[in-house]
C-alpha cells in the first residue's frame, strides 16, 4: 500500500508539473516597443505558431518618447525595443542596454556587412540593425528635369522659391547645411550658427515642413523639389511615376532602426528568439513586399520579384551607404540644434 500510495502520488506529482510547465510555456510574452507599422501582424502571428511566444506589441512616435518612457521606468517593461542609431548610443552610454549574444543568432550572417560595425555601436555590441533608409533629395519630374539635380547645394536655387519640402527634423535639415559648410553632421560646435545662417537663405524656398508623410505633397504636385526618403519614394511611385529620388553627389543621410534589449528585459532569451526570426530572409521578404523600407539583408533579393530586387530605392548601391553619414549623439548640443530649428521656423 505505501509503495503503491508513493507511486500514485508521483505520478499526480508529476501530472501536476507537467501542466505548470505547459502553462507557463503558453503564458510567456514578449514585450516589444517599435514604430508604428514596422512588423507585419502577419510575422508576429507566424512566430507566435513558431515558438508558442505571445507577442505583446506596444508603439512610439518618436526616439524621444521612446527613450523617455524607458529611462522613467529604468529599462524596465520591454523585452526588445527598435531605437534610431544616435539613440542606442545615447543609451549605451547611460547604461540602458544589455549586450546582444550573437551566439543565439544563426541567421546573423544574413545582415549586409557595409551596415555592421557603425559608430555608434562599432562592435555591434548592443544593437543590430532592422530596417534603413537613405535620406536624399525628391524631384516632380513633371516640373524639374531630374538629370538637372545632383546636389544639396541645388536646393538653394532661386527658381525653387516657394516649391521645397524639407523634413520636419532638425537633425536632418542641419545635417545637410553642414555637410556643405565642410562641417560634420554630428558637431557640438559653433559650427551649427554657421550652418543655421546658411539655411535662413533657404527658407523662401520652402513650403512645407513635413517628416509624416513626406511623399504626399509630391503626389499632390503641392513641391517640385526637396528632400525624400528613399523608402517613401518608392511607396509613392506605383501612384506617380513622376517622383523621382536622387542620390546627392556629396552623401545622403543614412537613418537606421536598430534591434536592443533593455537592461530590464525579463525575457531575454525571447527577444534573441525575435531577433533572429527577424533576421531570416523569408522576414525580411514580408517586410519588404509589405513596407517598402530596405531591409539588411544579403540573402533576400532571390525570394524577390525582379522589379524589387533590382530597385535602388530597396537595395541602394554599396558606395552610397559607404558614402553617407549616420546620425550620432550630439550630447548637451542637442539644446543647440533646438534653438537654432525655432528660430530657423519662427523667421527669427
Amino acid at each position: 500500500m505505501i509503495k503503491l500510495g508513493y507511486t500514485f502520488f508521483a505520478k499526480l506529482t508529476a501530472i501536476a508539473l507537467a501542466y505548470f510547465s505547459i502553462a507557463a510555456q503558453a503564458a510567456e510574452k514578449l514585450y516589444v516597443y517599435n514604430w508604428t507599422e514596422y512588423v507585419p501582424s502577419s510575422l508576429l502571428e507566424q512566430f507566435t505558431k513558431e515558438t508558442g511566444i505571445e507577442v505583446i506589441y506596444s508603439t512610439f512616435e518618436s526616439n524621444e518618447e521612446m527613450y523617455s518612457k524607458l529611462k522613467l521606468s529604468n529599462s524596465t517593461g520591454y523585452d526588445i525595443v527598435f531605437p534610431s542609431s544616435y539613440y542606442v548610443n545615447k543609451m549605451a552610454k547611460e547604461g540602458m542596454l544589455t549586450a546582444i549574444d550573437k551566439t543565439k543568432l544563426s541567421n546573423l550572417k544574413n545582415i549586409t556587412p557595409e551596415l555592421m560595425g557603425k559608430p555608434f555601436d562599432p562592435d555591434n555590441t548592443y544593437s543590430l540593425p532592422y530596417v534603413y533608409e537613405l535620406t536624399g533629395i525628391g524631384v516632380n519630374a513633371k516640373e524639374i528635369d531630374p538629370h538637372t539635380v545632383s546636389s544639396w547645394e541645388d536646393l538653394w536655387r532661386d527658381e525653387y522659391k516657394g516649391k521645397l519640402l524639407l523634413m520636419n527634423d532638425a537633425r536632418e535639415v542641419f545635417h545637410i547645411a553642414l555637410l556643405l559648410d565642410g562641417k560634420s553632421p554630428n558637431t557640438e560646435e559653433a559650427e551649427i550658427k554657421q550652418a543655421y545662417q546658411r539655411l535662413q537663405k533657404l527658407v523662401p524656398n520652402v513650403l512645407v515642413f513635413n517628416s509624416d508623410s513626406p511623399e504626399m505633397p509630391y503626389l499632390q504636385e503641392e513641391v517640385a523639389i526637396g528632400m525624400q526618403w528613399s523608402g517613401s519614394a518608392h511607396r509613392a511611385k506605383s501612384e506617380n511615376p513622376d517622383l523621382k529620388f536622387i542620390f546627392p553627389k556629396e552623401g545622403a543621410i543614412i537613418w537606421m532602426d536598430n534591434y536592443v534589449i533593455p537592461k530590464g528585459a525579463v525575457n531575454k532569451e525571447a527577444a534573441h528568439k525575435f531577433i533572429d526570426f527577424l533576421l531570416r530572409p523569408e522576414s525580411a521578404k514580408e517586410v519588404i513586399e509589405k513596407m517598402g523600407f530596405s531591409m539588411p539583408n544579403e540573402h533576400v533579393k532571390p525570394l524577390l520579384s525582379a522589379e524589387l530586387a533590382n530597385d535602388e530605392l530597396i537595395f541602394p548601391p554599396k558606395a552610397e551607404i559607404n558614402k553617407g553619414i549616420l546620425q550620432a549623439d550630439v550630447n548637451q548640443a542637442i539644446g543647440i540644434y533646438e534653438k537654432y530649428w525655432n528660430f530657423l521656423k519662427t523667421g527669427k
